[in-house]
């Protein structure tokens, strides 16, 4: 055999050697945050809950939810350990805006400039409606009754 014959094959098994290694690192990393887990760590869970650690055990953990509120889950229910200043934020409402961070508006009004007075602004209120003999006074244009197709829609002139 040549090279070239056994070159997909070495590709392919280089490949998927890349993507196995890549995965398992993840894998590690996820299972080294698991472990370090302490009483009184905030975490999110992968169903997008956020609660306290309050004890951690070999492949459980229980979790205060809300206060009073403890449940007991399975260490690889967690997915993500955050810091305290994050966890913070983010239940408990702390505005924590740090000053390098651009600040978001709520409403689009910051973004126009008021300033401005020479620019025609376009009126795009609804205006009342009208009698239509008032529109044809109005346009000054005859009002031509064309003539229907006889057709209606979806018929055609082939024979059923």
């Amino acid at each position: 055999m040549s090279i070239v014959t056994l070159l997909p094959f070495i590709v392919l098994i280089g490949a998927m050697f890349l993507m196995t290694r890549s995965a398992k690192k993840k894998q590690q990393a996820a299972a080294q945050m698991r472990n370090e887990m302490q009483p009184g760590t905030g975490i999110r869970t992968i169903g997008g809950m956020y609660a306290t650690v309050k004890e951690v055990h070999d492949d459980t953990i229980l979790l205060e939810v809300a206060p009073g509120v403890h449940a007991l889950y399975a260490k690889n229910s967690v997915g993500a350990v955050l810091p305290d200043e994050e966890y913070n934020r983010i239940v408990h409402g702390d505005p924590a805006i740090e000053a390098d961070s651009p600040v978001v508006p709520d409403d689009a009004s910051s973004l126009t400039d008021s300033s401005d007075d020479d620019v025609a602004h376009i009126d795009l209120s609804k205006k009342p409606e009208t009698d239509d003999a008032e529109a044809v006074a109005v346009t000054d244009e005859p009002v031509v009754d064309e003539p229907k197709d006889k057709k209606a829609d979806g018929e055609d002139d082939a024979k059923k």
